[in-house]
């Protein structure tokens, strides 16, 4: 389905009334999910008209009994992995959980190479 149907889609159908226990899943799936509009918030947070259709979604599918790993994964699959604020672990993400590792033994053999020289 191509991203123009799913918006009509969104716009023609009437927002999804929820329980209480089912708007605090989707407000804490909505925390985790990138606005891709806006730099670094939350669908939850943004004002942004995609992110208003984005919670949308998120709404319909926990409506439909869907899990937070499906719905994630839906979003991801359509926006790409930018779009969760915790991206998953996996090779093509390793280096963005590496590198601060890394970064850190790089500065401490520095610091350490630093003070033998020092003495």
């Amino acid at each position: 389905m191509t991203p123009f149907w799913i918006a009509l889609i969104l716009l023609v159908t009437p927002a999804t009334t929820l329980s209480a226990t089912e708007t605090a899943r989707a407000q804490t799936i909505m925390q985790e999910i990138r606005c891709v509009v806006c730099a670094g918030q939350s669908i939850a947070d943004s004002e942004a008209a995609l992110a208003l259709d984005m919670r949308e979604f998120v709404r319909m599918r926990v409506a439909v009994g869907e899990n937070g790993a499906e719905i994630r994964a839906a979003l991801a699959e359509r926006y790409g992995d930018d779009v969760l604020l915790r991206p998953s672990m996996d090779l093509k993400n390793a280096p963005l959980w590496l590198a601060p590792i890394i970064l850190l033994l790089a500065g401490g053999g520095m610091l350490l190479l630093a003070s033998r020289r020092r003495r």
